[in-house]
């Protein structure tokens, strides 16, 4: 089975691309060497083979998840530049 053809000028189109002919020159080789790659790739049987996102286990450490106290409303906005009633003064930063 041979490798799929794609033209470069067309995936250049898709992403506003403006190539030479010189560049359109040198890369419709290395695509079509992509594809044939990928090509080969298809032809492997993966029959039986589950699906993997990584070639190892990876498994996530988790703190136990403890409740404790926080901050207070005080303690949290202490070493604000600005705040006032509890909160966080900050500039405005919508247009309009």
């Amino acid at each position: 089975m041979s490798a799929p053809h794609l033209d470069v000028r067309y995936v250049a189109d898709l992403v506003r691309l403006r190539l030479t002919d010189g560049a359109i020159a040198e890369l419709q080789p290395q695509l079509d060497h992509v594809l044939s790659y990928i090509e080969q790739l298809n032809e492997v049987n993966v029959e039986g083979i589950e699906p993997t996102a990584h070639a190892s286990a990876v498994y996530n450490v988790f703190r136990a998840d403890v409740p404790r106290d926080g901050f207070t409303q005080e303690q949290a906005t202490a070493n604000a530049p600005h705040s006032g009633s509890g909160l966080f003064i900050v500039p405005k930063v919508v247009e309009g």
